[in-house]
């Protein structure tokens, strides 16, 4: 049973009118070893609020269903390995003696910041998969209200997991509750508003279910007393790293004016920009007379292109660095996932790639493999 979400997700507001929809799009954004027959689909419908301008997807899925198991995203690739380093730096600034993490999955940031300070490092995932060496205590679980853990705890820390919370203000709210006057509140979040003026494919889905952009971040924290202390910026195009502090004299921040007409202008001619690309790409692999055709990345953006019209029957398969995908099938499609040197010896393949931020350092290992690829970016 989907999950109904008929109010804006800053005020609560029963405001939202529709904006734009998917029909039939995979639930689960990875790659599985399961029969197709047993792949579930479901309508991926955006709304956005009159008074506020959010951008939030309605209904949305449960989590047991959005969930069954990690699908790998931000744990392969040089620009996550620097975006963890990074984020374990930034909060080393603020020296906490423990941490909890929320939603660690791999244990990859607790691992990089025990090499900075050797701290009490406990995590909470509901999947928990960690990597060989992770030393930190995991709890299989949610932060919601039936959370309980009675240790101490100086900073409560998660990286790309706020735009993945169904109640962001509920979630605000509980996080409030949780920490004591003077404990600090640390994260990561894509930078969701440079994302769609780029035109990233990768943005919001079933899994990122609300434009969670600047604004709307600083307004969450202070309405839920945290005061900003400071914020920095992991590329130009990726991340914000946020470091908040319990302050019962947190000064609000007022959201930007006009954000219905703003949002609602970049949403649409996001999905315009994607609907003509689309077009382009199917033309180019009509083109192609012979040659074979690949699509880069075991994940919704390649979900995505699927469902702005992409010809996937033209598609030889999906390209994929994570070697736990190779072999398996991308879900929602028949396509199956082979690594990039697959392209080793053939004759000016053409590679489908929009992965966002990470495009050029794709494009960079492809030209290594086989410098006659030639791509549709």
């Amino acid at each position: 049973m989907n999950i109904e979400r008929n109010f804006d997700v800053i005020y609560k507001k029963d405001d939202l009118e529709p904006l734009y929809g998917f029909k039939n799009f995979p639930v689960f954004m990875g790659t599985t070893s399961a029969d197709s027959e047993t792949d579930l689909l479901a309508d991926m419908n955006f709304w956005i609020s009159r008074g506020t301008g959010m951008i939030q997807l309605n209904p949305l899925l449960p989590l047991d269903v959005l969930y069954p198991a990690a699908h790998g995203a931000g744990c392969v690739g040089r620009s996550w390995e620097s975006h963890h380093t990074e984020l374990a730096k930034f909060i080393s600034k603020f020296k906490p003696k423990s941490a909890l993490e929320i939603g660690g999955a791999h244990g990859i940031l607790a691992n990089n910041y025990q090499k900075i300070d050797d701290i009490e490092w406990t995590i909470l995932e509901p999947n928990p998969a960690p990597v060989e060496g992770c030393k930190a205590k995991i709890i299989k679980g949610f932060f919601d209200e039936n959370f309980d853990y009675s240790d101490a705890v100086d900073a409560v820390v998660h990286s790309h997991v706020f735009e993945h919370i169904y109640d962001p203000a509920l979630f605000m709210e509980h996080l409030a509750n949780f920490l004591s006057d003077g404990k600090m509140l640390i994260f990561s979040v894509p930078n969701m508003r440079v994302m769609v003026e780029r035109k990233y494919t990768n943005c919001l889905n079933f899994e990122h279910t609300v434009y969670l952009s600047e604004n709307y971040i600083d307004t969450l924290l202070t309405q839920h007393g945290f005061e900003i202390v400071e914020k920095e910026y992991f590329l130009d195009d990726h991340s914000i790293f946020y470091a908040a502090i319990k302050s019962n004299s947190a000064v609000g921040v007022p959201l930007e004016s006009g954000l219905y007409e703003k949002n609602r202008k970049l949403y649409l001619d996001y999905v315009k920009y994607h609907e003509e690309l689309v077009h382009g790409i199917n033309i180019r692999i009509q083109a192609c007379e012979g040659r074979k055709v690949f699509l880069f990345g075991a994940h919704v953006q390649a979900q995505y292109l699927i469902g702005f019209g992409l010809d996937i029957n033209s598609i030889d398969s999906i390209l994929d660095n994570d070697s736990n995908k190779h072999g398996k099938r991308l879900y929602g499609t028949h396509k199956f996932v082979n690594g990039p040197n697959i392209l080793s010896g053939l004759d000016r393949p053409l590679v489908i790639v929009r992965a966002g931020t990470f495009t050029n350092e794709i494009v960079s290992q492809i030209k290594s493999i086989n410098a006659s690829t030639d791509f549709a970016l």
